[in-house]
């Protein structure tokens, strides 16, 4: 019928229920038939999906936690995920055996068996790691077992020093343990007091917290093997003949898969979305891969924003704190507000080159120029925060008063004491950058609300952490321990929020939204739930993996709650 768009009946879609259009058709040509049309083997879609999400969003993300806390019971924990992952890799199968292949040349496929294999083998590196672990002499600390739990050992003792209290103790091989008990006066005096009042003015449970991290430290230095194992991690450190190198390697692979593996299940859930809405087609793939990296990285940004706030980060001074020790001896971490800057430096160098790449060859548009200037903003504005956070350049600009002849006299040495505000970052540059792409993108005229969305929620990011700043300005840290700014939770709410919906506003979601009769609204419900929901899972997440230290270590913290 002229005027209206007719569904081509193809050899594919034999056996539909419903018109099996693509979530997002496209007017000027035919529809490409989708899973998301396809009622043929539904229910072992949808079982298919359940399984995925359940091991890749819900289990795998403990199973990683109880591996950086080390704890004995992430090996079960993580047969449990292969488990669940081999049904979901099952039912996929059966499927894709029962229906015909609707999305030719998918990532979705590809990826997904990639990542089963990655499963697998970081299975097989896990228990090897533990067998090189058993091995050699570890002489690991709590301290260092716990250095990704929000307060550790080492921020203790940092905030100790930090207030003019006297250093711990080291009991000597000839020490004979005197003096350690609960009871002696030599461990009370160590204890924590932010006040540095003598420990017989603090509260009861706060001395005996104190206690309990005095006696970690020295059991964490007399610890010489790896946390308590289970009976398969027994099993695989009696296999004779395992070559040095292989177990170093595998302990090598194993730490760099604990740190990529959610990310890379992230994106995999990501494909699968794509591919059962069949959308990305052609041309359109270009837009649709620009919101979905782009809205991924600021949904990742407000994960870490969210561990920032949980103390994650507190060894290397990124939880609002007084920075401690150096973490990794002579190389200096850099600060949170370098590494975010530095983010937006290379998105602005890199991404200039590909604002014009849908339209290669065409002329340049107006909205290819607009795109290309947010690319330079966020080349310029990284660079300059990059230069911000510079001791370098800081004592280079100093230069000048510090060569002033008035300054030289003995009576205003005093004065060269620097400031308070040199002892953390105070840099607005990656905030201001973020304020300005949410202010362009929520103000110039897109097709649909959705659009506009996730620019005020970029907006609500920067004004929470210019609330943050001038609380930091106004009270200082004053301790290694984590502040946690409350601002930094909405923070981390409106990141991940409006990433989401970010991609989801690509322009082949858009029209399947108008085809449907689904208002902005609708996405935008849905993502601020489900972002509440994810950042109280994280929440739970990193708390099991502090219980899970505790627990590898329950005769030092006997007497402290999460038993």
């Amino acid at each position: 019928m002229a005027g209206k768009m007719s569904i081509v009946d193809l050899s594919p879609t034999a056996g539909l229920n419903k018109p099996n259009v693509s979530l997002l058709p496209n007017p000027a040509q035919t529809p490409s038939p989708s899973y998301f049309g396809l009622s043929t083997g539904s229910g072992l879609l949808y079982a298919h999906v359940f399984f995925m999400v359940l091991g890749w969003m819900f289990l795998l993300p403990i199973g990683v936690m109880l591996s950086i806390a080390q704890s004995h019971i992430h090996t079960p924990v993580q047969i449990l995920f292969l488990i669940i992952n081999t049904l979901g890799v099952v039912l996929g199968t059966m499927y894709n055996a029962r229906t015909p292949d609707l999305y030719r040349g998918n990532s979705h496929h590809k990826l997904g068996w990639a990542l089963t294999w990655l499963a697998g083998i970081y299975m097989v590196v896990g228990l090897l790691s533990k067998r090189s672990a058993g091995d050699r002499d570890f002489g690991k600390t709590l301290a260092e077992s716990a250095s990704f739990i929000p307060v550790s050992v080492e921020a203790v003792e940092a905030h100790r020093r930090a207030h003019g209290e006297e250093p711990e103790h080291r009991r000597q091989s000839n020490d004979s343990g005197q003096g350690t008990e609960r009871a002696s006066s030599s461990l009370r005096s160590y204890s924590l007091s932010p006040s540095g009042e003598p420990d017989d003015h603090q509260p009861p449970s706060y001395r005996r917290f104190s206690d309990e991290v005095e006696e970690a430290t020295t059991y964490g230095r007399r610890r010489t093997s790896f946390p308590r194992s289970n009976a398969l991690d027994r099993i695989v450190q009696r296999i004779p003949g395992i070559p040095k190198r292989v177990l170093q390697l595998s302990r090598i692979m194993y730490i760099a898969i604990d740190r990529v593996i959610l990310v890379l299940g992230f994106v995999a859930l990501c494909t699968g979305a794509v591919t059962y809405g069949g959308i990305m087609r052609g041309n359109g793939i270009f837009n649709g891969l620009a919101h979905f990296i782009k809205g991924g990285i600021f949904f990742w940004y407000g994960v870490l924003t969210l561990g920032r706030w949980m103390g994650c980060f507190a060894d290397w001074g990124w939880a609002w704190n007084i920075r401690p020790s150096p973490a990794f001896g002579r190389w200096k971490v850099p600060s949170a507000e370098f590494v975010e800057s530095f983010v937006i430096f290379l998105y602005g160098a890199t991404n200039v080159f590909l604002e014009h790449l849908a339209a290669w060859g065409d002329a340049w548009t107006a909205q290819d120029l607009e795109h290309v200037s947010i690319s330079i903003l966020f080349f310029g504005g990284g660079l300059c925060g990059m230069l911000v956070e510079s001791m370098r350049i800081r004592d280079l600009l100093n230069t000048t008063i510090l060569i002033s002849p008035g300054f030289r006299s003995s009576a205003q040495i005093g004065a060269l004491t620097p400031p308070k505000t040199y002892g953390f970052s105070l840099n607005p540059v990656p905030g201001l950058v973020i304020f300005l792409l949410g202010l362009m993108m929520g103000s110039h005229h897109q097709s649909s609300v959705t659009s506009t969305m996730w620019g005020t929620l970029l907006v609500g990011f920067a004004f929470a952490r210019g609330i943050t700043y001038i609380t930091v300005y106004l009270s200082p840290p004053s301790s290694v321990l984590p502040s946690r700014p409350p601002s930094e939770l909405i923070a981390s709410f409106c990141l991940m929020a409006g990433g989401l919906i970010f991609m989801a506003s690509t322009k082949d979601i858009i029209r399947a939204m108008e085809t449907y009769k689904l208002d902005a609204m609708f996405v935008f419900t849905i993502t601020v739930g489900f972002t509440a929901f994810y950042m109280a899972w994280i929440i739970m997440v990193v708390a099991v993996k502090g219980w899970a230290v505790r627990r590898e270590h329950r005769r030092t913290f006997k007497s402290l709650p999460l038993e």
